[in-house]
């Protein structure tokens, strides 16, 4: 699939949804919003617009994010081919029926090899687009948390976020000591002993959905949606290779 002369791995599609691989530096904000050039939903209804060959060959006439990813957050994003799908797999995720998997690369080596965190967050009032921990004000937010393989200076995390909310996996993991590789909005001037290890353009931030399953609403029919790994994991120098991503059991995440 290309819009605006980039191309975006299609990793799933059917009648109803296309999954992408999304890269990263791309927003997902409204098509109106026009302070970047870099709008992911503005590039693609402007190329289904021109009846580029991508969408003329499917017929499209629509195509809308269902979930949201952070601008440098890569990977897997479910796109809605009609508004009526945009609102029965939104309720999938609000109602907790869409199992989410993402990859963390984070600062420090964790205590503990599984933690669940429940910590509230709330919208910084000091700072527009930021969140923050708010145990009395907050919104209730739970992700689980696993490490995979750790390094001298940082650890391979396996996410899963059981709530929805803004930027909820930076926050838990900044919270518990961990930062996320990368982010600059979490963690401006990262710890000594994980300051030199950085990403790349193609992986600047640390953080990568790599999964999605879930019951197809319509077909009833269990579907399961993967992002490559192999790369993700050499950027920031793990050993783990080959898009099953295995942890050193043999384990399947």
């Amino acid at each position: 699939m290309v819009a605006r002369g980039r191309a975006y791995p299609i990793l799933y599609e059917d009648r109803s949804v296309i999954a992408i691989d999304k890269p990263a530096g791309w927003m997902l904000v409204p098509f109106s919003w026009q302070r970047t050039n870099r709008n992911l939903q503005a590039a693609l209804t402007s190329s289904i617009a021109a009846r580029d060959f991508w969408a003329r060959t499917r017929a499209l006439r629509f195509l809308r994010h269902v979930h949201r990813l952070d601008a440098d957050t890569t990977g897997v994003l479910l796109l809605a081919k009609s508004s009526g799908a945009v609102k029965t797999y939104g309720d999938l995720f609000e109602s907790r029926e869409m199992d989410k998997t993402y990859l963390a690369v984070v600062h420090g080596i964790p205590s503990q090899s599984r933690w669940t965190c429940r910590i509230k967050l709330a919208p910084d009032p000091q700072q527009i687009g930021k969140m923050k921990a708010d145990r009395k004000q907050g919104k209730d937010s739970e992700t689980e948390f696993r490490v995979i393989e750790t390094l001298e200076s940082i650890a391979l995390i396996e996410a899963k976020p059981l709530t929805g909310r803004t930027h909820q996996i930076r926050v838990h993991l900044r919270e518990g000591g961990h930062p996320v590789v990368g982010d600059e909005l979490y963690n401006p001037r990262p710890s000594d002993r994980g300051s030199s290890i950085q990403g790349s353009q193609e992986f600047p931030l640390g953080l990568r959905a790599i999964g999605l399953k879930f019951t197809d609403p319509f077909t009833r029919r269990a579907v399961r949606i993967n992002a490559p790994t192999q790369q993700f994991l050499v950027t920031f120098g793990f050993g783990l290779a080959g898009d099953g991503l295995q942890d050193k059991r043999g384990v399947d995440l």
